[in-house]
């Protein structure tokens, strides 16, 4: 009689391990899980990308559930938060069930003391196991009021896991900087010369004092600003004159090309880099000098700028009847920026 009770017991034992339901089987661990925020600063709206990775596949109606801070409620789920405010990484969150692959719907759930968001699988579709990821946008959750680490539980139909996140007083740092207001100009060569004129051929002024029958550079301007308003150069002086007081007449307010045999003195700019530009008139392939403008501006930027490079070449003509002597002329430059 108690070797068949026994047995009896033993096979009420084995039966009742067999008939142990899913939901007291031991969920299996979700791995790589994480919650990347947008703000970390108490009291303040956030975004979240919440990742995680599954080991088990979900059917149809199971659920994947995201519960913040299930010891105290801190955050604050958004009234306005809706399934448009989700995007899922392999799963897609829709409104509603449209018959696409691994679909799910996302329920909210703002009321105290369960605040959570719980996915749950359409109807014939399936989520496999595997990385996934739910972003959360338009700042629809709130942090805690309090600094300190919280956690969010994420549970499944067959796998649970959680993770922690930090929340601080405040998760910005300010940085601040001073720029000092700058301009930058130079002249490349202050002595320049065309030597000796003549009526038969134009002449060009050139570094080395010994002028060029042919257009050259004599020399150059730099200039660049951080000035809001840019800069101006202008220029001033007068024509060439010799010690008897005599002068080559100034070419004057238009661009006008060389002219052999009579009196010209005059100026023109290129510009390169930057965003200065050479001002007209001396802008165009002709020559210009006006002293009834001077001091005129040769050339500007209406903005912050680069250094812009501006290539100056001197114009010299003369008649047969111009008066002889040694003929010189002093030319400033002023560079000026407005703040």
């Amino acid at each position: 009689m108690s070797q068949r009770i026994s047995i009896g017991l033993l096979i009420l034992i084995v039966m009742s391990v067999l008939v142990i339901p899913r939901s007291m089987i031991h969920a299996a661990a979700l791995t790589n899980v994480s919650d990347t925020m947008t703000r970390l600063q108490q009291s303040t709206d956030s975004n979240h990308v919440i990742a995680f990775t599954t080991a088990t596949s979900l059917a149809a109606a199971e659920t994947i559930k995201i519960q913040f801070d299930p010891a105290g409620d801190a955050f604050t789920l958004k009234g306005t938060l809706t399934n448009a405010d989700m995007t899922g990484s392999g799963f897609t969150v829709v409104a509603g069930c449209g018959g696409g692959a691994s679909e799910v719907t996302a329920t909210v759930d703002t009321s105290a003391p369960d605040e959570n968001i719980t996915l749950t699988v359409c109807s014939g579709d399936t989520v496999a196991a595997g990385a996934k990821s739910l972003t959360i946008t338009n700042n629809e959750i709130t942090n805690p009021s309090s600094a300190n680490t919280y956690e969010i539980e994420i549970t499944t139909t067959s796998d649970s896991g959680s993770l922690a996140v930090v929340i601080v007083s405040d998760d910005t740092v300010n940085v601040s900087a001073t720029v000092d207001p700058s301009l930058t100009f130079s002249i490349s060569d202050t002595t320049i010369g065309f030597a000796t004129l003549s009526s038969s051929a134009s002449r060009w002024a050139t570094g080395d004092l010994l002028g060029n029958a042919a257009e050259t550079e004599a020399h150059t301007l730099i200039a660049g600003t951080n000035a809001t308003s840019g800069y101006s150069i202008t220029l001033n002086g007068a024509t060439l004159t010799s010690v008897a007081a005599d002068t080559i007449t100034a070419i004057g307010a238009n661009n006008t090309a060389p002219s052999t045999g009579s009196e010209q003195f005059g100026v023109r700019y290129t510009a390169s880099g930057g965003s200065g530009a050479v001002s007209a008139p001396y802008a165009a392939a002709g020559y210009a000098f006006d002293t009834a403008a001077f001091p005129d501006e040769i050339a500007a930027a209406t903005g912050p700028s680069a250094n812009t490079t501006y290539s100056a070449r001197y114009l010299a003509n003369i008649a047969s009847n111009t008066e002889a002597g040694t003929y010189t002329a002093d030319l400033t430059y002023i560079a000026t920026a407005t703040f």
